[in-house]
């Protein structure tokens, strides 16, 4: 059965570029949901459980200025559960609903969706899965605007908390139009001293869960 909980990728990002393009509308607190278990599990380590960040950075300006953001909610499809953190990290598919994009800012989410989202293809959900391949990488397959690309990624297990780091470029996954879209609304916004408007196509990935 489907388990709702608070993790990874990306990626990922996928999330990216979206968090340049701050309006002055009132911020928000975040709120990211609960994990919820629809059924115990006996698995020593359940990421649906776990207390799960999805931190992402993008970029605006010609002097590439970080702007951070994160994903609320995501779905596991399969697997999440293991006798040891790894073995629970391995093998995850999940879904990551587009609408859970949060960035402190009402304007700002509502272009991420409209003008990145909204003119690619499958615009309501991110998917993929984890794979761990030795004692510090894995790969994330993911699959946005119809495209499954591979993101290699680093992590460390310490006490009970699994760290995950990466970096995608959006453009691997055909979305050189999406972010034009974007950065077209938020021109002034993306505008450095230079004069130039730029977001950039590369996000950096930060995700941890602590079980």
């Amino acid at each position: 059965m489907k388990k709702t909980f608070i993790i990874s990728f990306l990626v990922i990002a996928t999330a990216f570029n979206f968090t340049a393009c701050k309006s002055d509308v009132k911020k928000e607190e975040s709120t990211t949901e609960d994990s919820i278990v629809s059924e115990k599990s006996e698995a020593a380590f359940v990421v649906a459980n776990a207390k799960n960040e999805i931190n992402f950075t993008a970029y605006k300006t010609s002097a590439k200025v970080p702007v951070g953001g994160q994903f609320n909610k995501v779905d596991v499809i399969s697997g999440g559960e293991g006798n040891s953190i790894k073995e629970a990290i391995n093998n995850t598919q999940f879904s990551i609903p587009v609408s859970s994009i949060f960035t402190k800012d009402t304007s700002r989410d509502y272009k991420i969706k409209k003008f990145f989202f909204g003119i690619m293809a499958d615009t309501q959900l991110l998917s993929g899965k984890l794979m761990i391949t030795d004692d510090v990488n894995g790969i994330a397959e993911i699959k946005m605007n119809g495209i499954s690309e591979k993101v290699p990624f680093t992590y460390t297990i310490v006490d009970k908390t699994f760290n995950m780091q990466a970096s995608m470029d959006v453009n691997n996954w055909n979305a050189s139009a999406a972010l034009e879209s974007l950065n077209k609304i938020c021109y002034d916004l993306h505008k450095g001293d230079d004069g130039v408007s730029k977001t950039w196509s590369d996000v950096a990935l930060n995700i941890t869960s602590t079980f």
